[in-house]
């Protein structure tokens, strides 16, 4: 990997540096605009706010937030698809939605003011990575309704940096653009830059001698042997990024590339909590729950107390003077249970990164036999390992990883261990870890 670049302290935002009480005095003035905004514009809040007895006005600290409700997404489905915006929808300039694969989409919109804010973050956060103007990032988010890619082009644009917009697919293309472009920075998911890793290796070319040294990855969890994986296959820094449309787009948390100890919350447009999932009881920082994150500064769509479904922790300050987030582990609505054992996509991969022979692209298959679950694990071997294993050592490999997934994860699986590029890679977007066939069971 390049040396990472030191961040200057005259380059940072005066709130970035900001005290503890300085922060928390704006968060407090921007959650009572915020409140009051959403209150007075949108009828679901009002409703809400009056069924559980609070007002705008009731918040005199952080801590009265714990007495607002809620807001799930079921409640932006309820109010498909502009029920939830507070201004009038010509003050509306662009709208994103998710993709609606399990029900209605969920639609959000901008201001102009939101626009501006949106690309503030996305710029910051690209800084906070190493990124500086004049660098050149090439964007395989996806474009159009997702937010990723447009997201990440406006605030590569507001950093001042020559944008590549190639969007998601095209693989060899991605490739061939990096080869002639000589980008600096490379902001996509994941588990499709490992695509991009493994084109480099299909063409001969070796994907660590590239002009690449900052990835921004996000939209899907991963974890640091992920990190590690990649870094070493690519030659560069790989650095978080947090963000869900619901709240904002990319960009609400940024990891410092100096520390890479977690995303930094952006805590001036963004108030987190962590909560319990099955009580909502707010819990202290350090401890592990359900991510819930109000807007701060949102004009066309104030989001209240949103319950997020990531699990995590909230982290002391480091590089930034505001709090972070841990990795996150899981989702609460992905979380899988395997005969009463909890089982997240997260702690499977990191049994498979420690198997040196297997790749990092794996699948898990749910079925049901006899009213009982039952867990498949698909592994892949390394592209240079295929074709070179006998069954027995294949079937030692799968063993092992069987029992690693038994003593760390605590759920009994089935392991079959294939051959390089037999499981469906993602031309864009994120990779599908999870098939759940149950629903094809009824016996």
């Amino acid at each position: 990997m390049l040396q990472r670049r030191k961040p200057d302290p005259r380059e940072l935002e005066p709130i970035e540096l900001a005290s503890k009480d300085e922060l928390q005095g704006l968060q407090v003035d921007r959650l009572k605009w915020s409140l009051a905004h959403a209150y007075k514009n949108v009828s679901h809040y009002r409703r809400m706010f009056d069924r559980a007895g609070v007002h705008p006005e009731d918040l005199k600290t952080l801590a009265d937030l714990a007495h607002f409700p809620f807001t799930t997404k079921s409640d932006l489905r309820d109010n498909y698809p502009f029920g939830m915006f507070a201004v009038p929808r010509e003050k509306v300039v662009r709208v994103h939605a998710s993709s609606g694969t399990t029900g209605k989409a969920t639609v959000v919109g901008y201001t102009q003011h939101d626009i501006d804010t949106w690309a503030d973050i996305v710029a910051r956060s690209i800084r906070a990575a190493g990124g500086r103007p004049g660098d050149v990032c090439h964007i395989a988010y996806g474009y159009g309704l997702f937010t990723g890619g447009l997201g990440a082009h406006y605030g590569a644009e507001r950093l001042g940096c020559t944008v590549i917009p190639v969007s998601g697919g095209q693989t060899e293309k991605q490739v061939q653009l990096i080869i002639d472009f000589k980008p600096d920075i490379i902001m996509v998911t994941p588990s499709y830059m490992l695509n991009i890793i493994e084109e480099f290796q299909r063409q001969g070319l070796d994907a660590a001698g590239s002009s690449l040294r900052i990835g921004i990855f996000g939209a899907e969890p991963w974890s640091g042997a992920m990190r590690t994986e990649i870094e070493m296959r690519a030659g560069l820094d790989a650095v978080d990024i947090y963000g869900l449309s619901e709240v904002m787009g990319p960009g609400v948390a940024n990891e410092c590339i100096e520390s890479k100890d977690g995303p930094v919350i952006w805590e001036d447009h963004f108030y987190p909590e962590i909560i319990d999932p099955d009580t909502g009881e707010v819990l202290p920082d350090g401890e592990e729950g359900e991510l819930v994150l109000t807007s701060l500064t949102k004009e066309a769509l104030p989001i209240i107390r949103y319950r997020t479904r990531d699990l995590t922790r909230l982290l002391p300050p480091t590089s930034r003077s505001m709090r972070r987030i841990g990795k996150i582990t899981g989702r609460s609505d992905d979380m899988l249970i395997i005969r009463g054992v909890n089982v997240f996509p997260s702690q499977i991969e990191e049994q498979i990164l420690k198997e040196q022979a297997l790749a990092p692209q794996y699948q898990l298959i749910v079925t049901r036999d006899a009213h009982l679950d039952k867990l498949e694990v698909l592994a892949e071997l390394r592209p240079e390992l295929s074709g070179r294993l006998s069954h027995e050592q294949m079937g030692i490999i799968s063993g092992d990883l069987q029992h690693a997934i038994k003593v760390h994860v605590g759920v009994t699986t089935k392991v079959r261990v294939v051959p390089a590029e037999s499981i469906e890679r993602t031309l864009t977007g994120k990779a599908r870890r999870v098939v759940d066939l149950r629903a094809k069971y009824t016996g």
